[in-house]
């Protein structure tokens, strides 16, 4: 969507309730008037500045003269109003809008969730059970049974240790079964 068309669906909010007050209204102006490049003139600015007018002709006059002068002039209205009423901006109709409708956006807080849904346990549960599987293969892959005993001797070592990392009952099975191959 275009800014002048953005503008055109936030004039009424923005025209309506006394939201913008008269500071903020010459704030924004002025800022128009001193960006480069510069989108109102001095006389243009003066006009829009005028105490005798009502702030809701002068807002509305300046919104239409903007739509008229084009996009870049209604982008730059749209920046100088984040930047004076911040709060009034992220109200906007036209905002509301294409935070619902932008779906290309990555929501950050919800792909955390997605992708540590399970937990530092799982992965601990899951790399035990990886080590046990290598330490198994190495084991049976070995054709040495003077190395084959001294692994054995290593992995009950280490075992006897880790009660944390992979549970006690885990851990009796394993050492239980250590044993009974160390016996065969």
């Amino acid at each position: 969507q275009s800014y002048c068309h953005r503008l055109q669906h936030d004039m009424y909010f923005l025209t309506s309730n006394s939201r913008l007050n008269e500071q903020v209204v010459d704030k924004i102006i002025l800022q128009l008037n001193r960006v480069y490049p510069q989108i109102l003139t001095n006389a243009e600015a003066e006009k829009f500045r005028n105490p005798r007018a009502s702030l809701h002709t002068r807002l509305s006059d300046l919104i239409k003269h903007l739509q008229k002068k084009g996009d870049r002039h209604c982008q730059e209205f749209y920046r100088a109003l984040q930047i004076n009423a911040e709060q009034l901006y992220n109200d906007l109709p036209s905002r509301k809008i294409l935070k619902t409708t932008d779906s290309t956006e990555i929501d950050t807080d919800k792909e955390k969730c997605m992708l540590n849904d399970r937990g530092p346990v799982f992965f601990l549960a899951c790399f035990s059970v990886a080590a046990g599987f290598a330490l198994f293969w190495y084991c049976c892959n070995s054709g040495n049974l003077l190395q084959y005993t001294k692994v054995i001797g290593r992995a009950r070592r280490v075992l006897g240790f880790s009660p944390i990392i992979i549970g006690r009952h885990v851990r009796n099975i394993c050492m239980l079964y250590l044993e009974d191959i160390s016996r065969n």
